[in-house]
């Protein structure tokens, strides 16, 4: 069952506000704007619990991220592979 909706007044630039009409497709205009509040939602929260992360632990350094893309790249290789056992 979907959430209830309730109708909301918003002020935005003229040319982004057009540029999303054009783009909204048969879903129209109102559909397109909550998708993309609720991704700005969703990145908030996720800032959100980077930042209580990071107060906690310390921050991510440079090299930490590039060994996880380094990982993440040699598993996505694999698994293009046939796997682990894969030559």
């Amino acid at each position: 069952m979907s959430e209830p909706t309730g109708k909301y007044s918003i002020t935005m630039p003229r040319d982004i506000a057009e540029a999303a009409k054009a783009r909204s497709g048969p879903s129209g205009l109102s559909a397109y704007v909550a998708a993309a509040v609720a991704r700005q939602v969703e990145r908030d929260n996720l800032n959100e619990l980077i930042a209580v992360a990071e107060a906690e632990h310390g921050p991510v350094t440079d090299e930490e991220i590039q060994a996880l893309r380094d990982q993440h790249h040699q598993a996505w290789l694999q698994q293009a592979q046939g796997g682990p056992n894969a030559a």
